[in-house]
């Protein structure tokens, strides 16, 4: 799985929204500065984010944008499939679309076995969790791991 630097600027600004809570509304300018997003990216990423309901905007001297539910319960995979697509697809498929035959024919379950955990971790991660420090224990058990923090 690769983290684009769209789904990572939509997380950020996620956040940034979720830290705010329920305050007046934050302008894209004041997200792109506090996480160093270009703001013109940061503009489209905020649309495809409003029209998918994560978040509402408020036009105006006052406006801005918040996030259109409680942070607790908006997942970290709500959030990159609003702006990316599914969490893991091979070759721009979704696993259970795929076949294959002889020796790879062991491939269809190592990839649906790869999206089953994606989603287990950032279907289970709410913006609330990241935004207070707070990931849940089986998180901080995976990162803990040395390993995790090695590129083989």
């Amino acid at each position: 799985m690769r983290i684009s630097a769209r789904a990572d600027y939509a997380v950020r600004a996620a956040l940034e929204l979720a830290a705010a809570g329920d305050s007046d509304p934050v302008k894209a300018e004041a997200i792109a500065l506090a996480q160093g997003i270009p703001h013109k990216f940061l503009e489209g990423i905020l649309n495809d984010m409003r029209r998918g309901g994560l978040v509402v905007s408020q036009r105006g001297g006052n406006g801005g944008y918040r996030l259109a539910a409680p942070a607790d319960t908006i997942t970290i995979a709500d959030v990159i499939r609003e702006v990316e697509g599914p969490l893991v697809s091979v070759r721009g498929a979704r696993p259970p679309e795929l076949s294959y035959t002889g020796p790879a024919e062991s491939l269809l379950p190592l990839w649906v076995a790869v999206r089953a955990n994606v989603r287990e971790i950032l279907g289970e991660v709410t913006l609330a969790d990241v935004a207070s420090a707070t990931l849940p224990a089986r998180v901080h058990r995976l990162a803990d791991n040395p390993a995790a923090w090695t590129n083989p």
